[in-house]
């Protein structure tokens, strides 16, 4: 599906016929885009819904393709095509010129010049009036893309001359290099481009302004915002002059802030047509409008939002009879959704964690990754005695928002023991999300509810029985190496779980799929006991510390913890690179060929004896490994290990005097070894017996610190086998015409696998699914904690920034000096030996990379975050929760890293 017909659902109204060169304002609608626009097709909305909008008429498309035609754009849009592709900005901007230049120097064709000569004369009874001249492309004003500004914009025209030139010059703004690398930006190719134009009756105001319907600034909804000055708006649309500001409370009519801008520049109609700025000599000592009037502004925008069911930026006009006309609508872009379900009343609050950012991914969710999570979460209220009444569905906590997983908490926060839990859970795991909750406590929308006592005590007794997770927990504290040996075997058994016929039909590959999914949460249980056991034996062993250690000291003694299975992973790459080093022909093919062709050629099977074996056997321990590993959907590295051979080759260029992993493992062993004798030392001069049980509990937290990350790893693993069950049905719906690949079946939930298996086509949902995660990716600012009233809780941390340090939270103990390297997207990363890794968050898919990394910055994350776990492994330097650190910190700036006292100074830059 296009991008425009996802924007704009289609319905029953009639519309102009697609060969027409000039269409009236009020036949337009949502259907008519592809013809007119999105600012043309927003105002017949407009117009259609009974709302005050000046007369007039749209020049459509087919206008504009006739004088492309004439200007020959055919070739030079190809090649901007593959330009913008490739990112080559000197040449966009050639080509931009070269269109702009052809369109400027071919005239509107007669029947184009006739066609708008007809209805200018229409509308302004035969007589020249003024009129406004607004582009309006087939990208423009939709809920993903607003481009605001990007094309032209004539006010107070007067005469066909001057309209057909406007005319001709908004088609022209269509290739401005702004809007070229705008639309690149978002991934829209150029030949899908088309422009019309807006031609309307001149209100003259006596003020203007704009409208938000929700605050641009903090993204609270049902809080409209409103700036106002006097004359024409393009004065306030430009950012020119300081306007009047004001922000009212929607559904109350409570006007909440009010600032008397200086309004000293003005823009005026000339008698003879253009306009003219005036700054003024003094500032305007009243307010442009009357509470009356800011009431009327606001409800208005509250009906325009309702109509197109999104928060909308409005530009409008007051004229001098009083009569308020809207000039645009468009949807304001740069808020972040909400969940479906998020009330619409501000007396309710609801909570929402963002489950892939806790994780340590920003990346969006395929809808099938983010479906499987409802069956996960299904399998765990099941075993607590609450099944969900439909598995597929899930509980009602996993929302979804912005393509991405969401857990609504705000049960667990009205609830003391939730509470506690949770703010105590997200200190260790990401302080940040622990700061907000409990800035989150003195709410009274979440004051504490009364939680029946039996039906809690009722939930953890089945969790117990069911899980033996009291057993497995005390296994772990007695005899770890016997708990460990216990999940390695549980492990293999997992590896090896499931059997199923591969001439299965496919509702019997989806049906075990949703099995293995439904009893994850029962085999991750076997494994976290053991994981639990460790975080509470480092928590006692801190309290009976108290003030004999210091945090750093504590930190140090969980390095070199011999059972985290995403250290042994990088370890076990890296004894593959150093095997290569031996064999020439591996060696030759993996510095010159490009790790796609590599990954191509081992799935063929093609690759030197030894890179083929050591590959394949890898894979068969880690190949259900990826970036974004917790999404289904995402392709494992046993489907396309490009990547692995990147880092495989990466590891092969390393400087003879880097550290080996193994060194750097061993001697991050032995610091915690010797760390846990001196604090055993320090307390039982206090008291022998604290003295040996701090020995004991620190030995426990040592051999037990690297099940924080086997948990995931059984998870992920899961996850891999459901996908494989699932790539099958992929290609069972393809062969049956209702997939256009195989692969597609991941933008699908699985009661839409079940639909496309009756029967339903489901094409053209996948391919608006696509579009959507497409743009998805670009997206920078995914906030951790998202209230229901589309705001974020401000994080208050004391000093968060003095002059060139920053501040975030001590993760791994020690001190280095060296590059930043800021990278957003591992797969496309570059990071050199030696330089400090500057990252959003990481999840096991990143972690090859700390090889190579001399210390780690993250903006998420806590001391038990995944990436603060294996720097510890290494005993790199980290420090996480650093607010904002990928975009204070430029690639090439000198860092110093005290992951001691959690700072980050910027040294220099280069």
């Amino acid at each position: 599906m296009s991008r425009q017909s996802q924007a704009f659902p289609s319905n029953d109204r009639s519309q102009p016929d697609a060969d027409v060169l000039v269409a009236p304002l009020e036949t337009l609608d949502r259907t008519t885009l592809p013809l007119a626009g999105g600012k043309a097709a927003n105002l017949g909305e407009l117009i259609q819904a009974g709302l005050r909008v000046p007369a007039g008429f749209c020049v459509t498309t087919t206008a504009y393709e006739r004088i492309a035609a004439h200007a020959g754009l055919h070739t030079q849009l190809l090649e901007l095509a593959s330009v913008s592709r490739e990112g080559r900005a000197e040449r966009l901007v050639e080509l931009a010129i070269a269109i702009r230049t052809a369109l400027r120097e071919t005239s509107l064709p007669p029947e184009v010049v006739e066609a708008i000569t007809k209805s200018y004369q229409a509308l302004s009874d035969g007589s020249p009036i003024p009129v406004a001249v607004r582009s309006s492309a087939t990208t423009e004003d939709l809920p993903d893309a607003s481009f605001a500004g990007q094309q032209e914009t004539f006010l107070n025209v007067i005469g066909i001359d001057a309209v057909l030139s406007a005319v001709h010059q908004c088609f022209v703004s269509l290739w401005t290099d702004r809007a070229i690398a705008y639309r690149a930006s978002l991934g829209i190719g150029p030949q899908s481009v088309r422009l019309a134009v807006v031609v309307q009756r001149m209100v003259v105001p006596e003020v203007a302004g704009v409208l938000f319907t929700a605050n641009p600034l903090t993204g609270k909804r049902r809080e409209a915002v409103i700036e106002a000055n006097p004359n024409l708006g393009e004065a306030v649309v430009s950012g020119i002059t300081n306007p009047d500001h004001v922000v009212v409370r929607t559904r109350t009519g409570e006007i909440i802030e009010r600032r008397l801008g200086e309004k000293q520049v003005v823009i005026q109609a000339n008698a003879s047509g253009g306009t003219r700025t005036i700054e003024a000599r003094s500032s305007h000592p009243h307010f442009c409008l009357s509470d009356e009037q800011i009431h009327t502004l606001s409800a208005l925008g509250a009906r325009v939002e309702a109509l197109y069911g999104t928060p909308q930026d409005i530009e409008w006009a007051l004229d001098a009879a009083g009569s308020i006309f809207l000039l645009q609508a468009r949807p304001i872009t740069t808020l972040f959704p909400l969940p479906a379900g998020a009330p619409s009343s501000d007396e309710e609050l609801r909570v929402y964690l963002a489950f892939g950012v806790q994780q340590g991914t920003y990346r969006p969710f395929t809808p099938l990754g983010t479906s499987s999570w409802r069956l996960l979460t299904s399998g765990l209220l099941t075993l607590i005695g609450h099944p969900p009444a439909d598995p597929l569905s899930g509980p009602s906590f996993v929302q979804e928002a912005a393509s991405r997983p969401f857990f609504e908490v705000t049960a667990a926060l009205r609830s003391a023991f939730g509470r506690r839990f949770l703010i105590e859970s997200m200190r260790e795991a990401e302080v940040h999300a622990a700061t907000s909750f409990e800035q989150l406590t003195t709410d009274p929308r979440l004051s504490l509810r009364r939680v029946r006592r039996l039906a809690v005590a009722r939930a953890l007794l089945l969790l117990f029985a069911r899980t033996h997770l009291p057993w497995y927990l005390l296994q772990a504290l007695i005899a770890p190496r016997v708990a460990t040996r216990r999940v390695q075997r549980d492990i293999s058994q997992l590896r090896s779980g499931f059997q199923l016929d591969p001439d299965a039909p496919a509702r019997a590959h989806l049906a075990e799929a949703e099995r293995l999914l439904l009893e994850s949460t029962r085999v991750a249980f076997r494994v976290s006991p053991v994981m639990l056991a460790g975080m509470q034996s480092f928590v006692l062993a801190r309290r009976l510390l108290g003030d004999l250690a210091s945090e750093s000291e504590c930190q140090r003694v969980l390095g070199g913890s011999p059972a985290n299975p995403t250290t042994q992973m990088n370890l076990a790459l890296w004894k593959l690179s150093e095997l290569l080093q031996a064999d020439e022909s591996s060696l030759h093919l993996l510095t010159t060929a490009p790790p796609a062709h590599l990954a191509q050629d081992y799935q063929l099977g093609q690759l030197p004896a030894l890179l083929q074996e050591g590959m394949t056997h890898f894979l068969q321990e880690y190949g259900h490994q990826s970036i974004c590993d917790l999404d289904l959907g995402m392709p494992r590295w046993s489907e396309d290990p490009t990547y692995v051979f990147d880092l495989l080759t990466g590891y092969l260029q390393l400087p003879e005097s880097a550290h080996t992993p193994d060194l750097q493992l061993q001697r991050a062993g032995d610091a915690a070894s010797a760390m846990i004798e001196t604090l055993s030392q320090r307390t039982k001069r206090q008291h022998w017996l604290r003295g040996w049980l701090v020995r004991l509990l620190l030995i426990r937290a040592h051999a037990l610190a690297g099940f924080r990350e086997m948990t995931r790893f059984v998870l992920g693993l899961r996850l891999a086998q459901a996908r494989s069950l699932l790539l099958p049905v992929g290609e069972a719906l393809r062969q049956a015409g209702r997939l256009g690949k195989a692969a597609d079946v991941f933008f699908l939930t699985f009661p839409e696998i079940h639909a496309a298996l009756g029967g339903t086509d489901q094409r053209a949902t996948v391919a608006a699914r696509r579009t959507t995660f497409d743009r998805e990716l670009k997206r920078r600012h995914i906030p951790l904690v998202l209230l229901s009233d589309g705001t974020e809780p401000a994080l208050v941390r004391p000093s968060e920034r003095e002059g060139a340090a920053l501040r975030g939270t001590p993760a791994s103990p020690g001190r280095v000096t060296a590059p930043a390297r800021v990278i957003l997207d591992p797969e496309a990363a570059q990071l050199a030996a030696g330089e400090i890794l500057v990252a959003p968050s990481t999840d096991p898919g990143w972690t090859p990379l700390f090889l190579k990394a001399a210390g780690l910055v993250m903006e998420a994350g806590g001391a038990m975050a995944h990436g603060a776990i294996v720097a510890r492994e290494y005993g790199l330097p980290a420090v996480v929760g650093v607010a904002g650190a990928t975009e204070r910190i430029t690639t090439g700036s000198l860092l110093t890293l005290d992951g001691s006292a959690g700072i980050v100074t910027i040294e220099s830059r280069e």
